[in-house]
Formats: C-alpha cells, sequence, structure tokens
C-alpha cells in the first residue's frame, strides 16, 4: 500500500505542472490572438488592410505590405496598446522628404560700362564627415529646439517642424551613418519612473519623425535618461539631443 502511494504522488505532481503549462499556453496564445486583431484593425482603419500582423507574445512581425506602406504600418502597430516591439520582413522604401520649392529666378538687368562685375554666391555642400554632421545637427538645434507640449510626448508644431528639418539635413549625410536619439526632463513630482518614462517616449516620438521622413529604421535609435543629466539648469533640462553615433 505505501510503495503504490509513492507512485501516484509524481504522477499527481506531473499532471499538475502539464495542466499549468497548458493554462499559459493557452493564455498566451489568447494574448497574441487579441493584439494580432487589434493591430488589423488599427490597419484597416488606416487604410493598410493587405499585410500580415504575427505576434510572439508582445512583440509583432509585420509582412507583405508594399515597401512604400511598410514604415506606416510599422508606426501604426507600435502604437497599439499592448504592443512591445514591432519590426518588418521585407523591403522599406524611406519617405523621401519632399524637395523645396525652387526660388525664382532673379530678373535679368542690363549691363552697362559703369556697373560692377556680377557676383555669383554658391551654397556649400552638406558635410559628409562625422563631426560636420554633429556641428550641423546641433546648430539646427540651437537655432530651432524640438518642443513637446508640457509633461506629454506630444511635440508642438513648431518643435515638429524642428524635427523634420533635423530629417532632411540628415537624409543628405553619408547613407553609413547611424543616429542615436536622447530624452532628458527636469526633475518633476512624478518621481524618477515617470521621468525616464517620459524622455524616452519623447526620443521615441523624435525617432519616428526621423525614419518617416528619409532615415531607414535600423540607422535610429532612440534612449531616455529621465532626469539623470540635467543641463546648467531651466529649460535646457528638457531637451532631445540627437548624436551621430
Amino acid at each position: 500500500m505505501r510503495r503504490r502511494w509513492i507512485l501516484v504522488v509524481p504522477v499527481a505532481v506531473l499532471v499538475t505542472a502539464l495542466l499549468a503549462g497548458v493554462a499559459t499556453w493557452a493564455r498566451s496564445g489568447s494574448m497574441e490572438r487579441d493584439l494580432a486583431a487589434r493591430a488589423q484593425t488599427a490597419l484597416f482603419e488606416a487604410g493598410l488592410p493587405t499585410g500580415d500582423v504575427r505576434f510572439d507574445g508582445r512583440d509583432a512581425t509585420l509582412s507583405g505590405f508594399p515597401p512604400g506602406q511598410a514604415l506606416r504600418a510599422l508606426e501604426i502597430v507600435q502604437n497599439v496598446d499592448g504592443v512591445r516591439a514591432a519590426k518588418v520582413n521585407g523591403d522599406v522604401t524611406p519617405v523621401v522628404p519632399s524637395s523645396a520649392t525652387p526660388s525664382p529666378p532673379p530678373p535679368t538687368t542690363v549691363a552697362t560700362t559703369s556697373s560692377p562685375p556680377p557676383t555669383t554666391s554658391t551654397t556649400a555642400p552638406p558635410p559628409t564627415d562625422k563631426a560636420g554632421v554633429q556641428a550641423e545637427i546641433d546648430r539646427l538645434l540651437t537655432e530651432a529646439p524640438i518642443a513637446f507640449e508640457p509633461d506629454t510626448a506630444k511635440l508642438t508644431p513648431d518643435g515638429e517642424q524642428a524635427a523634420r528639418s533635423v530629417a532632411i539635413a540628415l537624409a543628405k549625410a553619408p547613407a553609413g551613418f547611424r543616429y542615436r536619439v536622447t530624452g532628458h526632463v527636469a526633475r518633476g513630482p512624478g518621481g524618477e519612473s515617470a521621468a525616464l518614462k517620459l524622455s524616452r517616449d519623447r526620443a521615441r516620438a523624435v525617432a519616428r519623425i526621423l525614419t518617416a521622413n528619409g532615415l531607414a529604421i535600423n540607422r535610429v535609435t532612440y534612449r531616455g535618461l529621465g532626469d539623470t543629466r540635467p543641463a546648467t539648469g531651466g529649460e535646457e533640462d528638457r531637451r532631445v539631443e540627437i548624436t551621430v553615433v
């Protein structure tokens, strides 16, 4: 009788573990199906129903989207509540920034013997070295900092335009350069965790503008440092930095 009881105990343990595993698998599958359904709904509402979205846990993989729609589809899926990360399988066509409207030609003047010789002005070519590109980024951000609505990761209209200006400049830089977007915020009542989240969300918002305006996704990374690296003080603590890496 005692020997039979000893044999029953391991069997009970195995059955319990198996049932727990089945329950965990079922919950995971239900979560993935729910995320996939919500992602497909968001894509359909955005007019992008042609691709496929599959989930491994909370990580999404997109496939079957036309190259010109892949970046837009990736951004939509990343914004679905519950999605941790997303990637695209297949070709991606970056959004090329529209060229500026050419300025009208200068009026033609009739030269006279007393007129000074005409002068021609030339525009300096964009920098091609790392230091030169970084200097151009710093100049643009000094002239027009990337600003957000208070206590949110939503860019102001001027802040969004400033980020687009940087993206257009970086699209002209060498294709081998990569960039890191770093968000900083000032100390606030929400504590360290709230500061880290806000700084990361702001950096991600800027990175998305860069990738939507000419930069490949694999050339841009982002991070948030919260309030761990304050500047000299004041508004400079609330800033976004873009670094050539």
